[in-house]
């Protein structure tokens, strides 16, 4: 078979676009397939409440340097969200209240303990390699929490700060959280500020219709692949409707727990098989919330199991009323569509809230994500996804489920889009493809 393009980009969110853009901008020619009828993957700007709203991956921050050169790049600017000086956090069986300084003092404490590690475990976070982590792999974030011997009250305070981040403290490993914190100069709250603080102005649609008008791909829509392979001279990529394209390589940027349903020949290294089929375990919800009235600014907080809602936070004013973003640790828990439930949840911390409207996207049943931001189960991270994000001879895999610094969000995608896109070059250029 005739090759069909130099490259096939299978997968539309900030990996694929950002992989489609740069190797079309080396001259060579693209495909892209997106099995869904938009781009964006797990992010998702759409309508709520008669606004522009984001259903999925959110925040960016200026120390992430390929969001940032993009948004500068292209003169987007961030948003900026109410400033919020009230928390509400459940621990004891009690919601305590204070401003952001009372807050601070009663959880830093906890995290320092936690996070104590971090910089020992990732000394350089760019190279998960440097230290033998075979030890810290084993350790679940379960592990870690009963290590600490908490009273009952620090350790409600001390899940309700991780709760945004956690499905299962059983099925989720330590060593993610360590690599996060030591990322982040081994500052728990640091990290928080980077992962969950700035919305982009115009949204993320803004910024990957940004990238996305760099490329001189040939995008289609509604194309699901159901097998790819390589047999050394090219790379085969079926479509389900069964159509079949020949290239010189490909990138596939898909969600790591739809992969399984991608036959990939020849097979890939049995630790990487292993994490595809295990999947990962991030089974949580975004609700997006209008409230009647411009109400305080607030921030809740809760743990993982003692309330629907484990965190919630004001974002914007509307119409006179507010905007109140929502996250639940257990999607099965509450739906977004459960408005009185969300009222009930919110009222946990304010008791006489009064929801309007609730939205959000089930990414949990999305059959093209089934699941939202990764969370690597014990000896993922720095063992079966490295391998993943080698070349599997003509195959190359990106996104931010096995990104390095960036992984399980917009930057970790963005950072293995442009990493796929450069070996790929350079490998074209050698004539090794």
């Amino acid at each position: 078979m005739a090759h069909s393009c130099d490259v096939v980009v299978i997968g539309a969110g900030f990996a694929g676009v950002t992989a489609a853009r740069d190797l079309s901008a080396e001259g060579r020619s693209v495909i892209h397939l997106e099995a869904r009828g938009r781009v964006g993957g797990r992010t998702h700007t759409g309508e709520a409440f008669g606004r522009e709203v984001e259903f999925g991956g959110t925040y960016v921050h200026w120390t992430q340097p390929n969001v940032w050169r993009e948004l500068q790049r292209h003169n987007i600017p961030l948003a900026r969200p109410l400033d919020v000086d009230t928390v509400h956090w459940l621990a004891g069986g009690t919601v305590h209240s204070g401003n952001q300084t009372d807050y601070h003092s009663a959880v830093a404490p906890l995290t320092a303990q936690f996070f104590a590690d971090a910089r020992t475990w990732f000394p350089r976070p760019f190279d998960v390699s440097a230290v033998d982590t075979s030890a810290i792999e084993k350790e679940t974030l379960a592990g870690r929490l009963d290590s600490l011997n908490l009273s009952d009250h620090d350790r409600d305070v001390l899940d309700g700060v991780l709760a945004t981040l956690v499905h299962s403290y059983s099925e989720q490993g330590l060593a993610q959280m360590l690599l996060w914190a030591s990322v982040n100069f081994g500052e728990w709250g640091a990290f928080l500020e980077a992962a969950g603080h700035c919305p982009i102005k115009g949204g993320t649609r803004r910024l990957i219709d940004a990238v996305l008008g760099e490329s001189t791909a040939e995008l289609r829509l509604s194309t699901p692949v159901s097998a790819i392979e390589d047999d050394g001279c090219g790379v085969t990529v079926t479509t389900r409707a069964g159509e079949q394209i020949r290239a010189r390589a490909a990138v596939v940027a898909l969600p790591l727990n739809t992969l399984s349903e991608v036959t990939i020949t020849p097979e890939v290294a049995a630790p990487v098989r292993a994490m595809i089929d295990r999947r990962h375990p991030m089974r949580t919800a975004k609700i997006l919330a209008r409230v009647r009235g411009e109400i305080e600014p607030f921030y809740a907080f809760a743990p993982v199991g003692k309330n629907p809602v484990n965190t919630a936070r004001v974002e914007y004013r509307h119409e006179g009323d507010t905007l109140v973003v929502c996250f639940a640790s257990d999607a099965s828990a509450l739906s977004a569509e459960d408005r009185e439930g969300v009222q009930a949840a919110l009222r946990t911390f304010v008791p006489d809230i009064d929801v309007l409207e609730t939205a959000g996207h089930d990414w949990v049943g999305d059959p093209y994500s089934q699941g939202t931001w990764v969370h690597h189960r014990p000896g993922s991270l720095t063992q079966a996804a490295p391998q993943l994000r080698k070349p599997h001879g003509r195959i190359h895999f990106a996104g931010g489920d096995i990104a390095t610094l960036g992984v399980g969000g917009i930057e970790g995608a963005m950072e293995t889009g442009a990493g796929a896109a450069r070996d790929i070059a350079a490998a074209l250029d050698n004539g090794s493809y």
